[in-house]
């Protein structure tokens, strides 16, 4: 979904689209070191990070970017590649842990432990290392997988909920600092984002739900033999 997303935008703006897919198919290649500690891998149920502080579950999930890029190191994979992994999440905040550690500290004001010794949370221990993304194929590969990710959480798929999604998304990393060292114009980031709201619709949408066999039957005429399209 991400290499989608990425391919079809960066056709949009005139960026590499095979770049964008080859380097999407690396990307998180990090994951592999630890995959059950990633939402995608957890099938079963099982969180490890329910037994782990929140400081050091963000040290787990940030890991994945070096782990990315010793493994491409070792298979010899292009430097294009090394940058779009150590560049996809640039230095932004992983929230989910940040705020329950806000939440932590708030319910117990008087824990011992590192992250609390103050009033406030260090936001460092929560960021990634970056660097930022410094060209326009790694900016879209870090809107994709942000995108792809949230889009996950959509209880209902239509145009309004994806638009929405994707204006936050892009909002928030733009005002975050994410894209001051790269060269994308704000037309583009317009192009990126129509593009993104087309290719989810298509990705996302959901089938008609027929009516069940019983109501069908119970509509029927007496002699029709007739059966519904599949």
């Amino acid at each position: 979904m991400v290499a989608n997303l990425s391919e079809n935008a960066a056709a949009a703006i005139g960026a590499s689209p095979l770049l964008c897919r080859v380097c999407c198919f690396f990307h998180d290649i990090g994951k592999l070191v630890k995959p059950e500690y990633f939402t995608e891998n957890q099938r079963g149920g099982l969180n490890p990070h329910d037994e782990k502080n929140p400081s050091m579950s963000a040290l787990v999930i940030k890991a994945h970017v070096k782990e990315g890029i010793e493994i491409a190191r070792e298979h010899k994979l292009p430097r294009v590649i090394l940058d779009v992994i150590r560049q996809h999440h640039g230095t932004s905040l992983i929230q989910y842990f940040y705020h329950q550690a806000r939440e932590r500290l708030k319910d117990d004001p008087h824990k011992k432990d590192s992250e609390s010794n103050t009033a406030t949370v260090d936001q460092s221990t929560y960021r990634y290392d970056g660097p930022r993304p410094a060209f326009k194929e790694s900016a879209i590969i870090f809107f994709a997988d942000g995108v792809e990710a949230a889009s996950r959480t959509l209880p209902k798929v239509t145009q309004s909920n994806i638009e929405d999604l994707i204006d936050k998304i892009f909002r928030d990393r733009i005002e975050d600092g994410q894209l001051d060292d790269c060269p994308l114009t704000f037309q583009e980031l317009n192009k990126i984002r129509e593009s993104f709201v087309y290719t989810l619709l298509n990705m996302l949408h959901s089938r008609v739900e027929y009516p069940k066999e019983e109501s069908l039957d119970a509509e029927a005429a007496p002699t029709s033999d007739a059966t519904p399209a599949p």
